[in-house]
């Protein structure tokens, strides 16, 4: 099958005029739809259940965007039941074939954008950029696991002898359980499950219990494509309620998991539990974030630099996996540095997303009370040079917060934060700075500015993450151009948006004919 080669979807500016008007009349019937109720999908079949959980635009928190019918444990097995039904006859079809249904996903998601960027700035708090930019990506998965698909399903050659053809094929591994975060709704809610299910198997779908709204309309985009019933079972629920029985569940062959450091290595002790019966050992395929930072050298770009901190730092609120939350500076230039870091963030405007304010509210009061807690903690262990301060009354603004002259050793530097803070610490020299840079439990993302060649070179020997980048920020990366993942405690180094990632799904298969 003829396929063009894979192109990354192009963003939109929409602060164009025209753009603007689209997204704007996508803003009002979105909120049109405000307190719709969204039903459990098991087999094809939309299931209603007594308990429904609302879910909250966090930039006004008493606005319900809708309500979301919940999963018991009785549905669970009914939806591994319909995707072990579905598998029969999904697992037996092609590659090719099951890539079509992606490519034609991507097409739908291309035609529904506006709409679903707007969903995104209400429920998940993002402003026009960090929206248009998920976007991109969930269609990005769409059209390169689709055509890595097709790769797969020639197999390899393997070493012939006289009389023996020998292959290997990819199979797929049965049913799955897909338990998606909140932060990216539909990026990597569309990236676990389509990986997944362009393989040959089957899933329940998991979203996450504060964006499962945007979740649904994923499955709507499936279900346009004709998706075949029981592929993928839409099972939104608590985690105390059906995430162990899910994961723990001798008919469930493999995890795929982002979120948490804590919640990933609980589901991977519960998988690695063997249940009576049970004939295979469970694969975990996890991402689980990390405490990810940017060393400056005297030689760097500072303005540059300084544009790329900022950015890692408080893009999306500081609620991304990849956010730089530590600024590692060379002595020479700290001073200045910290000058032009403070100018930047003063900058930037706090508010709502639907306004494209740079930035938006934290996703829930749980998160806003948190942060403000590791800003109290930061007061103690660092120097307040911006921000601090915070507002809950409409919605979970806090402003974008500044720390300087923090010791390598402080929580502010050592520990994940998840929301708009950042810590600076001072090095004698990149050496020491890569050294700090590694002081954490993390492997995530990293990212180095410098114009010495040579501290480029031990730079990537040393810096110990999934992903670095020179002269560059450390959040971004793009479907088969930065292939995205870490190790240590940010998962389990699995790299997304390449052809690595779909192996974790598939089992290989020799196959010997003598003639």
């Amino acid at each position: 099958m003829a396929v063009a080669p894979f192109k990354n979807d192009a963003p939109i500016d929409w602060e164009a005029p025209e753009n603007r008007t689209i997204l704007n009349k996508n803003l009002e019937f979105v909120k049109s739809k405000f307190g719709e109720e969204y039903p459990l999908m098991i087999g094809g079949e939309e299931v209603l259940t007594e308990n429904k959980r609302p879910s909250y635009n966090p930039a006004v928190h008493s606005e319900v965007v809708g309500y979301v019918n919940q999963a018991s444990q009785d549905h669970i097995e009914t939806a591994i039941s319909a995707a072990r039904s579905a598998y029969e006859s999904w697992g037996q079809t092609t590659f090719q074939e099951r890539s079509l249904y992606l490519f034609k996903a991507a097409e739908i998601m291309k035609r529904r954008k506006a709409e679903l960027v707007a969903w995104q700035i209400y429920e998940a708090g993002k402003n026009f950029a960090e929206a248009d930019g998920e976007i991109n990506e969930a269609i990005d998965f769409l059209e390169m696991y689709g055509r890595l698909a097709i790769e797969l399903d020639q197999g390899q050659d393997l070493v012939s002898l006289p009389g023996i053809e020998n292959r290997l094929e990819y199979k797929p591994l049965g049913v799955g359980a897909v338990i998606s975060p909140w932060n990216f709704p539909i990026a990597i809610v569309t990236g676990m499950t389509v990986s997944a299910i362009v393989t040959g198997n089957t899933v329940l779908l998991k979203p996450a219990a504060l964006t499962p709204v945007i979740a649904a309309k994923f499955m709507e985009i499936m279900h346009e494509a004709n998706i075949p019933d029981g592929v993928i079972n839409f099972i939104p629920g608590s985690s105390g309620e059906i995430g162990d029985y899910m994961v723990a569940h001798r008919d469930i062959n493999f995890i795929s998991f982002t979120g948490s450091k804590e919640a990933g290595l609980h589901i991977d002790e519960m998988a690695h539990k063997r249940i009576p019966g049970q004939r295979w050992i469970k694969r975990v395929i996890s991402e689980m974030g990390g405490k990810n930072g940017v060393v400056v050298d005297e030689s760097a770009d500072l303005d540059a630099a300084a544009d790329g901190i900022v950015t890692s730092a408080f893009g999306y609120q500081g609620q991304k996996c990849s956010a730089g939350s530590r600024a590692i500076i060379h002595e020479n230039v700290y001073d200045e540095m910290v000058d032009k870091i403070t100018k930047r963030t003063q900058a930037l405007q706090v508010g709502p997303g639907d306004e494209n304010n740079a930035i938006n509210p934290v996703i829930d009061n749980k998160a806003f009370k948190e942060i403000n807690e590791y800003i109290e903690i930061g007061k103690n262990e660092g120097t307040l040079v911006f921000g601090g301060d915070s507002d809950d009354a409409e919605g979970y603004y806090i402003t974008p917060t500044i720390f300087k002259d923090v010791p390598p050793e402080s929580r502010i530097m050592k520990e994940e934060i998840f929301g708009p803070v950042l810590a600076i610490c001072r090095v004698a020299n990149v050496e020491e700075g890569v050294e700090v840079y590694n002081n954490t439990e993390f492997g995530l993302t990293g990212s180095l500015y410098t114009n010495n060649r040579e501290q480029i070179m031990y730079a990537r020997q040393k810096m110990d993450c999934g992903n670095l980048f020179f002269n560059g920020k450390c959040t971004g990366a793009l479907v088969g151009v930065q292939p995205f993942g870490g190790y240590y405690m940010s998962g389990t180094g699995s790299k997304t948006g390449c052809k690595d990632y779909l192996l974790n799904f598939v089992q290989a298969k020799t196959i010997a004919e003598n003639f």
